[in-house]
This record gives structure tokens, C-alpha cells and sequence, in this order.
């Protein structure tokens, strides 16, 4: 194993060890926007909830958890892999959530067609999460290693369009507001596991 493959495993391991100069601009800047992203999730999952009415706004709704083929949340066992696995699982997740996005979106347009601002949100959301996928797969590159290949994009995306199809009008909002939920998750524990690379500590 090379001191960078042991740099990505465990960054704190031997503190000699630095990354290359553009190497760690790289890591800075995809950690400053997934970051910014971690901000403007929860924002979008706020105007969200603001377009669907009641019940969504109240303070004790509860939605059903409908699950959603093909991508689900960060698994309790996410903090325990190796770090590497975690950014493999990370750009995954963000290769997937574009598609996922744009169909929330479509659907959107039929349900809120005067709510704008919040379809251009959820235009803005699939294409950072699309930029933070790519650049979490160069940092996976540039440390040697490789991302698991094509994310569940076409299985994730296709399962919800047919469920938006067959869907409800409150279905359809439930199914949105899980996928914006997921949206915040996972760029938020992208954060979380870039974190753990940015040379001396979180910029």
C-alpha cells in the first residue's frame, strides 16, 4: 500500500505524510462545496415543505417513510467502513440523486406550476449534486481509489417516476419530500467523510 492509499484509510496515521500541493486544494474545494451544498439542502427542504400545503407544514405531521428503489439513506454502519468505501458509497448516492431530482421536479411542475422559485431549486440541486459527484470520484481518482462504477441512477430514477405516475397527489408529495431529504443526507455526510481528509483539520 502507498503512504497515499494509507493517507485515505486513515489521514491522522502519520502525520509526515502530506498531500500533494494540488491534490490538497482539490480535497479543500470539494469539501467548501459540499459544505455550501449542506446549506442549501436544508433550504430546499424547507421550500419544499412550504409549496405542498397542509399537512406538511405542521409542526406534528409526521410522512409516511415510502421507500424509494434503488437508493436509500446513509446506514448507521456508514461511520464504521474504511474511508474510502464511505466516499465510494458518497458518489454513488450523488451519481443517483440527479435523476431523482429532475423527476421530483417534473412532478412538481404539474403540482406547483406557480412556485417557480422552488422548481428552479430543485434544478440547482440535481446539477451541485451531479458537481459533487464528480468531485468526490476525481479525489477518489487522484487517491487511487477507484468508485464502485455506475451508480443506481436508472433503477432509482425509473422506480419513481413510476411511483409518481401511480401516485397520489399526497404520495407524490411524500415521495418528493423523501427525495430532498435524502438530497440533505447525503451531501451532508459527504461533508462528514471530506472532513476527515482536509489537511490539518476542517477548513
Amino acid at each position: 500500500m502507498s503512504q497515499r492509499e494509507g493517507s485515505l484509510e486513515d489521514p491522522q496515521a502519520d502525520s509526515s505524510v502530506s498531500f500533494l500541493p494540488h491534490l490538497e486544494a482539490k480535497i479543500r474545494q470539494t469539501h467548501n462545496l459540499a459544505r455550501l451544498l449542506t446549506k442549501y439542502a436544508e433550504q430546499l427542504l424547507d421550500e419544499y415543505v412550504q409549496q405542498q400545503g397542509d399537512p406538511f407544514g405542521l409542526p406534528d405531521f409526521s410522512p409516511p417513510r415510502l421507500p424509494l428503489a434503488g437508493l436509500s439513506g446513509p446506514a448507521p454502519s456508514h461511520a464504521g467502513l474504511p474511508l474510502s468505501e464511505r466516499l465510494c458509497l458518497d458518489a454513488a448516492a450523488l451519481g443517483a440523486l440527479p435523476a431523482l431530482l429532475d423527476v421530483v421536479r417534473r412532478r412538481q411542475a404539474e403540482l406547483n406550476p406557480h412556485a417557480p422559485r422552488l422548481l428552479r431549486s430543485l434544478e440547482d440541486a440535481a446539477r451541485q449534486a451531479r458537481a459533487l459527484g464528480a468531485a468526490v470520484e476525481t479525489v477518489l481518482a487522484a487517491l487511487g481509489a477507484a468508485a464502485r462504477g455506475p451508480g443506481p441512477e436508472p433503477t432509482a430514477a425509473t422506480a419513481l417516476s413510476t411511483a409518481n405516475s401511480a401516485a397520489g397527489v399526497f404520495s407524490a408529495k411524500v415521495l418528493g419530500l423523501r427525495v430532498c431529504g435524502l438530497y440533505g443526507e447525503w451531501v451532508s455526510r459527504t461533508e462528514g467523510d471530506l472532513s476527515q481528509l482536509v489537511p490539518g483539520g476542517v477548513a
